[in-house]
């Protein structure tokens, strides 16, 4: 199941820089709960998860996975997303941590960064 659960996060932080909110949807169990960030409102199923991700879809943006831990059902792992607002290119680098189902679909995420944790970068890497 750790394989499983590595490739399931692979996935999820490449689709966050390239897929579609429904991309990603494809991820989550029915009854799955997202806290992005943590201490924000919590979204519950997949109606909501969708409309939550499909924030990104007009976005420019690249990602790549830093760390990545394993154990049992559980994760957490640090990814830097770059993307642009307006004409100025930001970067993040949070701490998520997530939890699965027996069939490797994804039952919750939380991601650690508070608003001070988002620099401007110089460029989007080519």
């Amino acid at each position: 199941m750790n394989d499983q659960i590595a490739d399931v996060i692979r996935r999820y932080v490449s689709l966050l820089a390239a897929g579609s909110a429904d991309d990603l949807l494809e991820l989550f169990a029915e009854h799955a709960t997202v806290e992005d960030p943590v201490g924000s409102d919590v979204r519950t199923g997949r109606a909501e998860i969708r409309e939550f991700f499909s924030t990104l879809e007009a976005m420019d943006r690249q990602t790549e996975l830093v760390l990545l831990r394993v154990v049992g059902n559980e994760a957490a792992f640090s990814f830097t997303i770059t993307f642009k607002v307006g004409d100025t290119t930001m970067r993040l680098q949070p701490i998520d941590t997530m939890t699965f189902d027996r069939d490797g679909k994804i039952t919750s995420v939380r991601s650690y960064f508070a608003p001070t944790d988002l620099a401007e970068a110089f460029s989007l890497p080519e």
